[in-house]
């Protein structure tokens, strides 16, 4: 973790043997234990909260594009169903003079005919 090695290890125990003694050193190494335990617990239990928010993330994001894709393929369906009916009209033929284009100057004709003339 740090790479500190053996020798150093050595070193820091017997400098702590001079400055504390003999008499303090094993209750300065519990103490120095039991802190060093409850770091690491802090630092694993930080590190595990940030990976469920990133897999939280994760999970959200990949909702989120399975709804955008859902509501793409309900806008294609929807063009498809709308555009269909749209060719099959386009695709039949529209007469040049419809019935109702034929039967309007006949009209004209009727009212001008009962219409007192002077």
């Amino acid at each position: 973790m740090f790479d500190i090695g053996f020798t150093e290890l050595l070193l820091i125990g017997i400098v702590a043997l001079i400055v504390l003694g003999p008499d303090r050193l094993p209750g300065a190494v519990r103490t120095a234990g039991l802190w060093i335990g409850r770091i690491k617990r802090s630092f694993s239990a930080i590190k595990a909260e940030v990976e469920r928010e990133i897999g939280a993330d994760e999970i959200r994001r990949q909702l989120h594009n399975e709804q955008i894709l859902e509501l793409e393929r309900e806008m294609n369906a929807m063009k498809q169903s709308i555009t269909a009916p749209l060719s099959s009209l386009t695709e039949t033929p529209i007469p040049a003079t419809s019935a109702v284009e034929q039967a309007a100057p006949a009209d004209t004709s009727t009212r001008q005919e009962k219409s007192p003339q002077p």
